[in-house]
């Protein structure tokens, strides 16, 4: 009988180890803590597999095969990973704590600063600790998974780009949502790649209405707030920083086959239509495959087996190349196109200081950067100064000045097949070489004995009249950019009790400009590729963006016991001005990338954009015992762009908050 026992139990443990065991269906959603909202694009995975993951959908959800009794990690940009034990269950939703950095006690927002507590709208921000930490170009890509509810982009890669950031979605289906960028205060036009993110002291991002609505029109994609560093009282402060790196492709290549590999699954692919399709036997098949290889191929010009005919290199018993078959060449179009050790170099040089009265900082910046692929590059060279200066106690003054000059060089990237390098180098047969061969299979030199470039004008079946590392080299699409800006501001009042029974009282006024001059040429060459048709091609086009603001607020703010209240009054004017010109000509003398020596006119054309914008805005709020919030705000935006009976807007927003953290309930203290 307890043999009997034993014998059941231990098939029950059994039978509920397997059942535990079995692989079930696990679905869910995922979604942000702090605001309920699904969380796009995260990683659901089963720990300890690399190949079993899934990332949530435009809804949050996921769908994933585990085992019963299975660990899910789940991480996602902007948010503290988290586990989950799935115990035997079908739906697992799971929770993940945006890992957002603010400011410790004082947030910047629009048209002033907030303490974190008494903001009642929803932002971010990321301070210059955080930043330094990025090894970016381009201060866009520094905001990648660092305040949740941002969805970065990055691009094409090339050196200098910018990522496309969407704040809560998109914002618009035809029309622009990139959102508004505000440096020191002011609107900016420029190009953020001339931004040193290492003059940044803080970037804050506003992210819904209540936050944004004091920007109006120009705000309805959320607002990214630029504050570059300041000086401080003390000895002069001088900091000097030099960063040298290397960096490579993080892309592992696709494993591909050889040449011999390429060719006898050709001769096998001719083999099997010639029996499936055209209907000759086994044999007979063999022999039209092997006679047929030198057309499939591109001709012998391509053999790299220099010792065979291509209808005789393969063995038609075995199907495969013959051994005694010697390649004259075996060119790896990615290691040629990969710049697998690019070297990166930036050096900063900075100096502040200042006393009670004046503060200042000023920054010098270089950035060298080489691109994986072979040809690109980016370069800055950045000043910036800021100076601050208090006349007496109720009358301060600044100023701040910035210039940058960039050179980018970039491949000719477009979304046809040919025109993405990776994927053209990646997927063209190892029997096809880079570079020109002659008859015994070796380089093919010019004058000047360096190697030449097959374009596939020998019968190339793939990518002909094409060579993509050629293109990079005998073709050239170079951008450069001078960038300067202007920021300055006077205030007049404040909280001094210089001010007597105007205390609280405050009028500032601050003006901006940003100027950028972009100059862009594109050539190319008249031997090969796309400019042989027309005998090569220039085109060249030049803009100007100037756009100033000018803004006047006149601010009320007192603390009476218990009690804070704020109010705004301001008024803004904005001007926008965009000048566009360009010439395109054929028939280029070659490797002179300017128009007088080009003979056909292919066209010229300019334009002007000119955008003015008038507002009046105001903001009132009020706190009770650091714990009750409310905010109103209110905009009307005038554009130039509408007809005049119909070119105001009116934008607001309302909002709350009770702070719970130091509240006293029932007598217990939350905290």
């Amino acid at each position: 009988m307890g043999k009997k026992l034993f014998t059941i139990a231990l098939c029950l443990f059994i039978s509920i180890g397997a059942a535990w065991a079995q692989t079930i269906r696990v679905s869910g959603t995922v979604t942000d803590v702090a605001n309920g909202e699904p969380v796009v694009g995260a990683a659901v995975q089963l720990k300890g597999s690399a190949s079993t993951y899934a990332l949530t959908d435009v809804s949050g959800k996921y769908t994933l095969s585990v085992p019963a009794d299975a660990i899910l990690t789940v991480s996602s940009l902007g948010f503290n990973p988290a586990e989950v034990q799935v115990n035997g269950r079908g739906v697992v939703d799971i929770g993940l704590t945006p890992e957002a950095q603010l400011l410790d006690d004082v947030l910047v927002v629009a048209y002033g600063t907030a303490k974190k507590e008494s903001f009642t709208g929803s932002a971010g921000t990321v301070k210059s600790e955080s930043l330094q930490k990025r090894t970016v170009a381009n201060v866009s890509k520094a905001l990648e998974g660092m305040v949740a509810g941002i969805s970065t982009t990055s691009g094409s890669g090339q050196p200098g780009e910018g990522a496309s950031i969407q704040i809560r979605g998109t914002g618009s289906i035809y029309a622009s949502s990139n959102p508004l960028y505000v440096v020191d205060g002011i609107p900016f036009d420029g190009d953020l790649s001339s931004i040193n993110p290492n003059d940044i002291e803080s970037l804050t991002v506003l992210k819904d209405a209540s936050a944004a609505a004091l920007y109006g029109a120009r705000a309805a994609n959320g607002v990214i707030m630029i504050t570059t560093k300041r000086g401080s009282e003390g000895h002069s402060v001088v900091n000097f920083k030099a960063t040298v790196g290397l960096q490579s492709r993080s892309i592992r290549d696709y494993d591909t086959v050889n040449q011999e590999e390429f060719v006898e699954l050709t001769w096998e692919a001719l083999k099997n239509n010639y029996v499936i399709n055209g209907g000759y036997d086994l044999a007979k098949a063999k022999t039209l495959a092997s006679a047929g290889l030198s057309g499939a191929l591109g001709g012998e010009f391509y053999n790299p087996f220099k010792n065979y005919k291509w209808a005789d290199l393969i063995d038609p018993e075995t199907g495969r190349v013959r051994s005694d078959a010697v390649s004259a060449w075996d060119d790896n179009w990615m290691d040629v196109l990969t710049e697998d050790k690019a070297v990166r170099q930036e050096y900063q040089l900075g100096v502040s200081g200042g006393t009670h009265k004046t503060k200042y900082a000023f920054s010098l910046g270089y950035l060298d950067d080489k691109g994986v692929l072979i040809t690109t590059k980016f370069k800055r060279y950045s000043l910036r100064a800021n100076v601050d200066h208090s006349v007496n106690d109720w009358m301060k003054l600044g100023a701040s000045a910035s210039y940058a000059y960039t050179n980018q060089n970039s491949s000719q990237y477009s979304d046809t097949q040919t025109g993405n390098a990776w994927y053209t180098a990646q997927f063209m047969a190892p029997i096809y070489p880079v570079y020109l061969k002659d008859d015994s299979g070796a380089n093919l030199l010019d004058e000047f004995g360096n190697k030449q470039y097959d374009y596939g004008e020998n019968g190339r079946p793939k990518a002909a009249n094409f060579n993509v590392v050629g293109d990079l080299y005998d073709n050239s699409n170079e951008i450069l950019r001078d960038n300067s800006g202007v920021r300055a501001y006077a205030i007049i009042g404040g909280d001094s009790d210089a001010m007597g029974i105007f205390k609280g009282l405050s009028f500032s006024t601050n003006f901006g400009a940003d100027i950028t001059n972009m100059n862009r040429t594109s050539y190319y060459n008249p031997y090969h590729g796309d400019g042989k048709s027309q005998g090569g091609s220039v085109d060249k086009f030049s803009t100007r963006t100037f756009s100033y603001t000018w803004n006047q607020i006149l601010k009320y703010e007192r603390n009476l016991n218990d009690f804070h209240f704020l109010g705004q009054l301001g008024h803004e004017y904005y001007n926008y001005q965009y000048k566009y010109l360009a010439a395109d000509r054929t028939g280029v003398y070659p490797g002179i990338k300017e128009l007088d020596p080009a003979t056909n006119v292919t066209g010229n054309r300019s334009y002007s954009d000119v955008y003015r914008m008038e507002s009046f805005f105001g903001r009132l709020a009020a706190d009770y015992a650091d714990k009750y919030y409310i905010e109103a705000t209110w905009r009307t935006d005038g554009s130039s762009r509408f007809y005049k009976d119909n070119r105001w807007g009116q934008f607001w927003s309302l909002g709350g908050s009770w702070r719970v953290t130091g509240s006293v309930h029932e007598g217990h203290h939350l905290d």
